[in-house]
Parts: structure tokens; C-alpha cells; sequence
């Protein structure tokens, strides 16, 4: 509290806290209110996440409590035991003994910054993983807590100087958070002393020396200088074969493996929701929404009061209709607690109760008020997603070069050095969806080497893109567009005859491969849509039959799914996807193929008969409807993705401009680092997790944006016909965007900045691995250069790994100089330098959680390890057998061959 004070009346920043004070003689300050996601302290509100600190300087018994929207609980710090110094608990209220100072959580990017003062003139700064973001301590060979030096702004310097002349305490240490381009104090140690750093005690010595001549013999000049060390930065191959320094990693990512997204809309008029509205405010704007644990309690608690009631008195009036009472109690039910991701309710006040049909009788309408109560649940990432996201994660560490030290000898080390020694800028981005959030917590998880669970590693890494539109969705200015492509499609679909060249002409006037072809296994729409419709009846009276038979009435389904709401959800579909009028509604169907997909993936075993088929059918489907609806034409994709997309482009724009660093940065101190070779090198790394639009939408920019001219760009015309021949945009789709930088060349020359554009469509899903396009590989160039050293061998398959297994890394140097482009991007049309950009199919499809022993292509190296099938359908052959810039996977499977048994299943 005094620290506090101090600090509060030198001016010096520090996070936003109030004081807790338990003391029966001043009850003034013992004022706490605690709430599901804030706690209000003597009139203060602190929404989560907050921290808890004890008042006491020795006690270290920090806490961090976290949202229900991330997953609640909270973290507990704690003295260093071992090589832990927190561990999560799912703990979410605050205590309840002892005095606390509760403050604002900063998010820090699971960076700290411990600063050392000698004097008010001199600060030495050193960097660490924060102890909230997954409790293991790191340490190095000699079993102390691995720190990097760091610089200092200007502007923390002179935070340095007020601490030190504030405490009165010239050998002084202190904690910074930098937090949204800011430097908070949250703590000064006092009398404190570098660890590990003899830079650190000679530079003290001559500060001491300094100050003794000075006063002995002020006619003295005692110089101090520090020496400078050359940077050596390493270097790699583009695509085309150049060497050059990577500079930027950008890269836009779809979630992971989600259940399917489900709706109920029911009208209520019990005065227990009529007074469950009007509590949370909800007459105040005509509408609530209820996502908080508390909030869904009392309405499952209404649920069953309900049902309840109806069980005892078949006569009494409840309105409700008896099985959506049920389907809302059985879904509020599920999983056994409320996280506030994975379910929401909103009601609407009507004021004349629901209009209704024309075929109702008059007489059983009612005009008293009412409420529309609609459920939503589902569409959330599965253990599978997030499995997919944490080995996509890991596998992306193969797009860094390098690595030296202790990161040296396996895959993605060069990632995992940069990012230790703070010379790696990441910045995660995702929008406010729970599967994406998670999605992009998993994928951190697995690219920085984490441990632990995923709501610390969210809070603390994963930024809300949705607060300026980046990565959201609810754009006003799709509805025109769309609605004139949607009417046009549900004007050919509805279509009982075979399509017509004419049909053809208007649908796939891109004439895209996977559309045409899809077009062709659909012949007639409505004949497939009633094929489907009796496939989907089918289904229905298996699950009904499964229920009455008592072996398999408590069968439980992937996700704790059970055989009823199995049942609810393709009845629903079943009812949705026919009118009584015969007329299909084909926005049913990307709905349809969503469902059958899952359960083709995870509900396999219940046997039922004819799935494949109907997947077949609803993918051709969904083949033609999911990507037609963002544009028909060139020029309706581009005004739908420029509708979704101009923000996040904006963004991309600026991240790839950018040449200086932000101040905020924790940047590594060339002078201070020891075994660190390239101090002075520093890659920016920016990732977007977004939904399926944003992905469709990008990609039609790119593809249709005129970025270069595939009749001249022979590279170009390869990577936009195999864009053409991907049907489908899958769980984990990514569209990577890197940017490499020649030092040599003159900064205004064209030849100074090179830009790649990569691409894969995600995990692998249910259909034939041998009708699966294939790309390029990672490092294009070194196919070629792999041909022309072994010309017997170019006969094989060109997408095989056994074609690309023994390329040689060392000669990518001696490629020739790419043919030079002499249009630009518009991604970079105000840059002063030159850029030339390449599309790569980067990876091809990996599996979505099932067993790789049946792929017959890999080698058996990598199949006997278990761990090339785990990289391999993520990444492409060269980026794992051929890629100078990347150790080699083949060796590194014979290395650990004993640790990963062979039939163990590997799941992406």
C-alpha cells in the first residue's frame, strides 16, 4: 500500500487498483460486492480479468481471475517451487480473509520486465515469461530462470530515474508491464541485484569507480565506453531460391473442428420469464441476451420448475410447448457447467404476442405479450479442434529459419530461440467468437511450446480483433450484394431439370474446377435435394429405433452429445430443409453438410446406413451454394470480400509497411546478450483467427484483385488453378503472407523486398485421399533444382514425398535470380520499395483427427515414427524434407524413433 502511494504521488504510472482493507475500525474500506465477471471494491468496479494481491510485501500469493467468456477459474502465483511458479485453478471467487489490493489486469503478451537501477543514471532491464501464462518456470543448462536483456525507451528511463529518486534507494529493482504502447509499475523489490549478468557487476564496478574518482580527484576523465559486437544475421531461401531475411509472417486463420451450430426459437408467456427479463434490464431496449452462468441457472431453474409442474398437473396452464421445455433443459444441462462460450439466450419482447401464419385460425391467436426466446447453442471447438490448432501451431515453427543453443536439434527450433531471446513480435488477433478464441489459444500453445491450460494463454496472448470491425463479420453493406447472389442461386437450384450450358454460364462464369465439377455430380438440383431430403427421413428412423431400443437409449456420442439431441437436430433439419409447399430452402443446405460432416467424423460408430451417401450428396451441394454465396462473378466476389474484408486488408497493409519497431516492444539489448548471434534481428509476426467468411473473402481478393497476371506468370497461373480445384475451405485453412528483405540492395530499389503468398485448405476431411489436389511444396524452387540434378527420377508423381525426400538444402544458394515483376501488389502500392509477389500451395490437407496408417505415400521413415504423419498432411514435402531453411524431419524420426510407437494414433 505504501509502494503504491509512493508511486501514485511521483506520478508515475501504474494499473488502475482500489485497497481492501479488512479492519474492524475502519469498515469504510472493507466495502466488497463480487458479481459472475467483475467485483465492485469501496465503489470501484474491477471487471475480470483482475489480479489479487495480499497487502503484505511477503506474501507472493498473487491471484488472476478470469471471465466465464474466457473459460473462468483463475491463476495463483506463488515463490518459485521447482520449475513452477503458478497453476490454474477453477477457482472463481475472490477470498474471502485478509486484506488485498485489487488492480486492473494488464495484458502483457506473457512478457515481464524487471528493471535494475545503479543510481538514478543507470537501468538494466532483463525480460521473462510471465508466471501467469502457464506456470513453468524456464531455465537454462545451469538450473537458473532463463532472462533476456532488454531495451529500455526513453520514456522508461525516466521511470527509472523517479523510482530510484522516489524510494531514496540507488541499488533498486522494479517490475514494468507494457501493456496497450504503455509501461505500468506494479511492484518495486528494493535492494535488488541482477541474477546472472557479469556485464551487469562490471558495469557497476565503473559506475562505482566513477563515482569514487570523481569525488577524489574531480580533475579526472575516466571514459566509459561499452563495446559494440556485429550483427550477424542469417539468411534464407525464398521460393524462387534467393537468399534473403524474413522479416514478416502474416497469417489468416480459420477455426478448428467445431460441433454444429444449432438454433431453437420458442414463444413463452409464464410470468417466470416475464420477471427473469425485466430483472436484467431487458424492457429497457426490448431485448436481453443471457450468457452468463448465472443468468443460464435461473433459466434452466425456470425449465424445470416448468416441467415440473406439467409432470404433476397434466392440466395446468403452461403455454409452452412441453418438448422445448425439454430440448432447453436438456441443452442448459450439457457438459455440466456454464462457460459462457458454448451457449446464449436472448429474448424479445413482443408486444402482440408472435404473428402468425395465414394457415393459423383466428381464433387461436393471441394478442397478450409474449417473449421470443431463442436458444443458441453448438459451434464450439472439439477436443479435435483443438488438437488441430496446437499441431498446426507446432508445425508452424517449420516457417522460421535458424536455431542455435539450446533450441538447436529438432523442428522449429529457430522459431522458439527467436521468440525466447524477445526478438520475435508476435501478436495474436481473434474475433470474438469462442471457437476462434480458443482456436487461436491452442495454436499459441503449440507454436511458443506452452503448458497448461488454455484460459491463461488467452487472456494473456490473444487480443480482441472485434472492438474496430477487423475480424468482424456483421457488416450492413453485404445485404445488397447478397441478397441478389442468394436470390440467384435459389433461382437455379430450385431448377427440376439437368443444369444447362446456359446454367453453367450464369453459376460458374469463373469457370473454377471443384464448381464445375461439383455442378456435374448434382445434374439435377431438385432431384438431389429430394435425394437428400429422403436420405435425411432415413436417418431420423435409424436414431428413433437406436432410442427405443433400451442396449443404446444412454449411448453417449462424441462431446457428450447424446441419441436425443442427435435426434432434435436433424428433425429440425429435416423439418427446415422442405417447405409444405415441396420448395426447398437451400440455405439449409450448408447447415445439412455442416451436420452430416460431423458425424461422418466423430459419430462413425453408431453404424447408421447411408451416411456416406448423404455426405456425398450434401457436399456437392455445399460445393456449389457455400462458395457462390460470397459472389457469382469477378466482380460480386470482390464487392462481398472488399464488404468483409477492407479492414483486415488495411491491416495486412500496414504490417507489411511498417520498417520501424514500436517503443513497446520487448526488444533484445545487442550489447547485453550472450550466445545470442543476431541481436538486431527482429520478425514481426501477426495471425488473424476468423471465421469461414473473412477466409473465402481474402482469398477472392487475392485471387480476382489483379494482384498479377497469370497468362504472363507461369508460377502464378499454377497456384490459381490449384485454388481452383480446392472444393472446399476446411477447419484451419490458412493464407500466410511473407515478407523477406534484401540488406544489400539499395532501399529504394525494386530488389530490396520480396513477398510470398501461401496457401493451404486446412485439415483433411471424410473424402478420397486420391482425389485431393496437390501443390507445389513450400520451397517451389527446389522442385525444379531437384529435377535438374536428378533428371531419371522426374517420371514419378510430382506431388509424392518420395520425389522430394532427398532434394539437396545446400544448393538452393546457386538458383538464378527470379524474373523480376514489373506490376505491384496493391497490397504495397505505397511503399517506396519494390516487392515481388509469389502464391505457393504451401500445405496440403492434414487429417481431421483419425489415423494416418493408410496413407500409402508417405516413406516409410516417416510412417514408422509416427511423427512425419503428423507434419507431412500439414506442411508440404519440401518444407520437411527439402527446405534448406529446415532441419531435416527424415533424421530427426530416426533420432526418435523409440519415443513414438508406430501405431499410435496421430491426431491433426
Amino acid at each position: 500500500r505504501e509502494v503504491y502511494r509512493i508511486l501514485r504521488e511521483e506520478g508515475i504510472d501504474l494499473p488502475r487498483y482500489a485497497v481492501l482493507n479488512r479492519d474492524p475500525d475502519r469498515p469504510q474500506e472493507c466495502s466488497l460486492i463480487e458479481s459472475d465477471d467483475h467485483v465492485e471494491v469501496n465503489g470501484e468496479i474491477f471487471q475480470k480479468p483482475f489480479v489479487e494481491k495480499p497487502v503484505c510485501a511477503e506474501d507472493h500469493n498473487v491471484y488472476i481471475y478470469y471471465p466465464t467468456s474466457a473459460g473462468g477459474g483463475s491463476q495463483r502465483l506463488f515463490r518459485k517451487i521447482g520449475s513452477r511458479s503458478s497453476v490454474y485453478s477453477p477457482e472463481s471467487s475472490v477470498r474471502k480473509t485478509g486484506s488485498y489490493i485489487y488492480e486492473e489486469f494488464m495484458p502483457t503478451d506473457g512478457t515481464d520486465v524487471k528493471v535494475y537501477t545503479v543510481g538514478p543514471d543507470y537501468a538494466h532491464a532483463e525480460a521473462r515469461k510471465s508466471p501467469a501464462l502457464d506456470g513453468k518456470v524456464e531455465r537454462d543448462s545451469e538450473g537458473k530462470e532463463i532472462r533476456y536483456p532488454v531495451m529500455l525507451t526513453a520514456m522508461e528511463k525516466l521511470v527509472a530515474r523517479k523510482v530510484c529518486l522516489a524510494f531514496k534507494q540507488t541499488v533498486c529493482g522494479f517490475d514494468l508491464l507494457r501493456a496497450n504502447g504503455h509501461s505500468f509499475v506494479c511492484d518495486v523489490n528494493g535492494f535488488s541485484f541482477v541474477k546472472n549478468s557479469m556485464k551487469y557487476y562490471d558495469d557497476c564496478a565503473k559506475i562505482l569507480g566513477n563515482i569514487v574518482m570523481r569525488e577524489l580527484a574531480p580533475q579526472f576523465h575516466i571514459p566509459w565506453s561499452i563495446p559494440t559486437e556485429a550483427e550477424d544475421i542469417p539468411i534464407v531461401p525464398t521460393t524462387s531460391g534467393t537468399m534473403m531475411e524474413l522479416r514478416c509472417v502474416i497469417a489468416v486463420i480459420r477455426h478448428g473442428d467445431r460441433t454444429p451450430k444449432q438454433k431453437m426459437k420458442m414463444e413463452v408467456r409464464n410470468p417466470m420469464f416475464f420477471e427473469l427479463f425485466e430483472k436484467y434490464g431487458g424492457y429497457k431496449t426490448g431485448k436481453l441476451k443471457l450468457k452468463k452462468p448465472k443468468q443460464l441457472q435461473e433459466l434452466l431453474d425456470i425449465a424445470r420448475q416448468l416441467l415440473a409442474d406439467l409432470g404433476q398437473h397434466n392440466d395446468c396452464e403452461i403455454e409452452e410447448k412441453k418438448s422445448k421445455l425439454e430440448q432447453l433443459r436438456t441443452v442448459l444441462e450439457m457438459y455440466g457447467h456454464f462457460s459462457g462460450i458454448n451457449r446464449k439466450v436472448q429474448l424479445t419482447y413482443l408486444p402482440h404476442g408472435q404473428p402468425k401464419t395465414s394457415s393459423e385460425e383466428e381464433d387461436t391467436q393471441k394478442e397478450d405479450p409474449s417473449l421470443l426466446l431463442v436458444l443458441k447453442w453448438g459451434g464450439e471447438l472439439t477436443p479435435a479442434g483443438r488438437i488441430q490448432a496446437e499441431e498446426l501451431g507446432r508445425a508452424f515453427r517449420y516457417m522460421y529459419p535458424g536455431g542455435q543453443g539450446d533450441y538447436a536439434g529438432f523442428p522449429g527450433c529457430g522459431l522458439l530461440r527467436l521468440h525466447s531471446t524477445y526478438r520475435h513480435d508476435l501478436k495474436i488477433y481473434a474475433s470474438d467468437e469462442g471457437r476462434v478464441q480458443m482456436t487461436a489459444a491452442a495454436f499459441a500453445k503449440g507454436l511458443l511450446a506452452l503448458e497448461g491450460e488454455l484460459t491463461p494463454i488467452l487472456v494473456q496472448m490473444v487480443k480482441s480483433a472485434n472492438m474496430n470491425g477487423l475480424l468482424d463479420s456483421d457488416s450492413d453493406s453485404l445485404t445488397g450484394c447478397q441478397r441478389r447472389v442468394k436470390a440467384c442461386l435459389h433461382e437455379i437450384m430450385q431448377k427440376d431439370s439437368c443444369f444447362s450450358e446456359e446454367d453453367f454460364r450464369r453459376l460458374a462464369p469463373t469457370n473454377s474446377p471443384s464448381l464445375v465439377n461439383s455442378m456435374k455430380v448434382v445434374e439435377n438440383p431438385v432431384k438431389t435435394c429430394d435425394q437428400v431430403y429422403t436420405l435425411i427421413q432415413s436417418l431420423t428412423s435409424q436414431i428413433r429405433r437406436k432410442l427405443e431400443n433400451p442396449e443404446s437409449a444412454d449411448l453417449q456420442l462424441y462431446h457428450s452429445e447424446t441419441l436425443e439431441l442427435m435426434l432434435q437436430r436433424w428433425s429440425k433439419l429435416e423439418r427446415d430443409f422442405r417447405s409444405k409447399n415441396g420448395r426447398y430452402e437451400i440455405s439449409k443446405i450448408p447447415d445439412i453438410y455442416d451436420c452430416v460432416k460431423y458425424d461422418v467424423q466423430h459419430n462413425s460408430s453408431l453404424g447408421l446406413e447411408d451416411m456416406r451417401e448423404l455426405f456425398r450428396l450434401s457436399r456437392a451441394l455445399a460445393d456449389i451454394i457455400i462458395p457462390q454465396e460470397y459472389g457469382i462473378n469477378k466482380a460480386e466476389k470482390l464487392d462481398i470480400a472488399y464488404a468483409y474484408c477492407l479492414p483486415l486488408v488495411k491491416k495486412i497493409q500496414l504490417d507489411l509497411q511498417r520498417t520501424h519497431e514500436d517503443e513497446s516492444v520487448n526488444k533484445l539489448h545487442p550489447l547485453y546478450s550472450r550466445g545470442v548471434m543476431s541481436p538486431g534481428r527482429h520478425v514481426r509476426t501477426r495471425l488473424y483467427f476468423t471465421s469461414e467468411s473473412h477466409v473465402h473473402s481474402l482469398l477472392n481478393i487475392f485471387r480476382y484483385g489483379g494482384l498479377l497476371n497469370e497468362g504472363k506468370d507461369e508460377q502464378w497461373k499454377r497456384a490459381v488453378d490449384y485454388l481452383g480445384a480446392v472444393s472446399e475451405l476446411n477447419y484451419m485453412t490458412q493464407i500466410v503472407i511473407m515478407l523477406y528483405e534484401d540488406n544489400n540492395k539499395d532501399p529504394s530499389s525494386e530488389e530490396r523486398f520480396h513477398v510470398e503468398l501461401h496457401f493451404s485448405p486446412g485439415v483433411k476431411g471424410c473424402e478420397d485421399e486420391e482425389n485431393v489436389p496437390l501443390g507445389f511444396g513450400f520451397r517451389p524452387a527446389s522442385v525444379g533444382l531437384y529435377c535438374a540434378l536428378h533428371p531419371v527420377q522426374t517420371q514419378r508423381d510430382p506431388g509424392s514425398l518420395e520425389d522430394l525426400s532427398c532434394d539437396e538444402p545446400d544448393c538452393i544458394a546457386l538458383l538464378s535470380e527470379p524474373a523480376r515483376i514489373q506490376r505491384r501488389s496493391p497490397l504495397l502500392h505505397k511503399c517506396n520499395t519494390g516487392s515481388m509477389e509469389v502464391l505457393s500451395e504451401t500445405f496440403t490437407k492434414a487429417s481431421a483427427y483419425r489415423r494416418f496408417h493408410s496413407c500409402s505415400w508417405q516413406p516409410l521413415e516417416m510412417k514408422q515414427s509416427g511423427l512425419g504423419s503428423q507434419c507431412a498432411g500439414l506442411f508440404s514435402t519440401t518444407v520437411l524434407g527439402g527446405s534448406s531453411s529446415t532441419p531435416s524431419l527424415q533424421d530427426l524420426a530416426c533420432t526418435q524413433r523409440k519415443k513414438l510407437s508406430s501405431d499410435s494414433p496421430c491426431y491433426l
